[in-house]
């Protein structure tokens, strides 16, 4: 396994990484993290909820979750939580690391983390301290990476200085969870590729009149082979 970065180059990587990543494209796969996200909170039909967002950057999803309840927000970056704070006034923002912060157990109805899992040292302790803040039968909703299809089918950059890349596919993820929650759907979404068969696969170009003979058919067919960029997860804290 590879060493751990210290702490302090970790924080210096994330400070950056708005500067580094730019959008680079990622829109897309974001904002249906985000919708699959709200669907499922819009699902529970309950109101005055309080939500955890764990590594929430610049804070641009919390808006969207304080619709549901009161927010609670972290991340690694002083910097990023700095912009959050100015953004968004009304969310109650905490910078350091997640795993020391000083929260009290079992509050939270729901924790939200997207694209986290696969930047922390101790996967197995990030899901467990997650579980230890949510309140029995506490939701948690994690989009992360899909190991198999970055790999296989797309070109990334390698890790910058300080940060920790480890993805999962969806028998490590279902592992990593089974210990503290149940897990309540699992899937993969928005098809991506810039290399190989499955660019041709999935270019919008290309495959322009399939997508307008069945609409997002073939985009959902995709997603339920395990072809998607992200992996969702949703799934209901267990007793112990």
């Amino acid at each position: 396994m590879t060493a751990q970065p210290p702490l302090n180059l970790q924080r210096k990587f994330w400070d950056s990484w708005a500067a580094i990543s730019g959008d680079k494209g990622y829109e897309e796969i974001s904002a249906r993290q985000a919708r699959t996200v709200c669907d499922w909170l819009s699902s529970l039909d309950v109101t005055n909820m309080k939500l955890l967002e764990v590594g929430c950057g610049t804070g641009w999803l919390c808006p969207r979750l304080a619709a549901f309840g009161n927010v609670t927000a972290t991340d690694l970056s002083p910097t990023q939580i700095e912009t959050a704070r100015t953004l968004f006034p009304q969310v109650r923002f905490l910078a350091g690391d997640f795993m020391t912060l000083e929260l009290e157990p079992e509050q939270f109805d729901v924790v939200v983390t997207l694209e986290v899992l696969a930047h922390v040292a101790d996967q197995q302790a990030f899901v467990e301290r997650i579980a230890r803040l949510l309140k029995p039968n506490g939701l948690l909703m994690l989009p992360t990476q899909n190991r198999p299809v970055l790999e296989r089918y797309n070109r990334i950059e390698p890790p910058g200085p300080g940060q920790i890349r480890r993805w999962v596919d969806a028998r490590e993820l279902t592992t990593l969870l089974s210990r503290s929650f149940r897990i309540l759907e699992l899937k993969s979404v928005t098809p991506r590729a810039n290399r190989g068969v499955m660019r041709l696969l999935n270019s919008r170009k290309i495959n322009y009149p399939v997508r307008a003979l069945f609409d997002d058919r073939f985009e959902r067919l995709k997603e339920r082979l395990g072809l998607g960029w992200t992996l969702v997860a949703l799934a209901r804290k267990v007793s112990p």
